[in-house]
């Protein structure tokens, strides 16, 4: 699979809602996966397909695991808690035990959570196992941080600050960790490109919670409804079985200018989004266009989304004004 840059902050410009695999990031993989397409000629478009189906599921599973981090990190806070309190039992010394942080109410309700105790469970998912080492290092390194110390040592112990001390410990220790992008990388050539986007993901899940919830809280479910899984089988084979209508478009519009020299990102994130625009008229032209020049922005160069913005608005212009696209 080709390999993509993906810079993100925490307020990135896309919006997600209350599901996981959303057309947001339907659109960015299926321009991915077409990207790797055309990069392994060798592949089918079949193959091609499950592989699209498949990065999807793939995010989806990184989604839990990255919530199962959060549990491992707290549970090997507690073992090393523990081991100090005990060797200072041992030597008759007094050891400050930070009770807050090991009764963190959030923390208790995502440890029980049926949704992500089952994909633990089931995958194996616990960290602890092969990570212990960096498990260690991030508990230690958690310790020391100012947010840490403010939290243990406030006299607010309400539920919010429970939950806000794990929404700050992913945003500024997880979010951005060199050595958990290296971990994951090794595990899944797919994710170190979700990783940014599903931080997002997890932060919100974080920020849902309330202390109402009990242990049958769902999590973000994958698709927001069933037909975002065929928008998305559609929208990838169709980008690429009319790639050659799509090219024409382009062609025309550019004057017949040479397509190869127009940047290939640039123009599968043209081709993916004419594939939309045509085979989809139930969806705005302007989110359509929006959406895709948003992705420009952040996989091709600067000045691409504002080129790609023009193509697409008069290709779709004048296919509206010659009666074959209806929007």
């Amino acid at each position: 699979m080709a390999e993509f840059i993906y810079f993100c902050t925490i307020n990135q410009q896309i919006t997600f809602f209350d599901n996981m695999i959303n057309r947001e990031l339907i659109r960015i993989k299926a321009v991915q996966l077409l990207y790797a397409f055309y990069e392994n000629a060798d592949q089918t478009l079949d193959a091609a397909e499950k592989e699209f189906l498949f990065s999807l599921d793939k995010a989806y599973e990184l989604y839990h695991l990255l919530l199962s981090l959060m549990v491992s990190l707290s549970h090997t806070g507690q073992c090393i808690e523990e081991a100090h309190a005990n060797r200072a039992k041992r030597l008759k010394e007094y050891y400050a035990m930070p009770q807050k942080f090991l009764d963190n109410r959030f923390m208790a309700q995502l440890r029980e959570n049926h949704q992500l105790s089952s994909y633990r469970e089931k995958n194996n998912a616990f960290w602890d196992e092969e990570n212990e080492d960096f498990l260690r290092r991030l508990y230690n390194t958690l310790k020391e941080q100012p947010f840490f110390q403010e939290y243990i040592q406030a006299a607010d112990v309400s539920y919010e600050a429970d939950r806000e001390l794990w929404r700050r410990i992913y945003r500024e220790m997880l979010c951005n960790n060199d050595e958990l992008d290296e971990i994951l990388e090794d595990d899944s050539v797919y994710w170190n490109d979700d990783k940014a986007i599903i931080d997002t993901f997890v932060l919100k899940t974080i920020r849902q919670f309330k202390e109402t919830y009990d242990s049958g809280q769902p999590l973000l479910p994958p698709y927001k409804n069933s037909e975002d899984p065929t928008f998305a089988s559609t929208l990838f084979r169709t980008a690429i079985e009319g790639e050659k209508q799509y090219r024409q478009l382009l062609s025309e519009q550019t004057r017949n200018w040479d397509l190869e020299r127009i940047a290939l990102m640039d123009l599968v994130i043209m081709q993916v989004a004419l594939a939309e625009i045509t085979t989809f008229p139930d969806i705005p032209l302007s989110v359509s266009i929006n959406e895709y020049v948003e992705i420009a922005k952040m996989y091709s160069t600067p000045r691409s989304g504002g080129y790609i913005n023009g193509m697409l608005d008069t290709i779709a212009k004048r296919l509206i004004s010659e009666g074959t696209l209806e929007k």
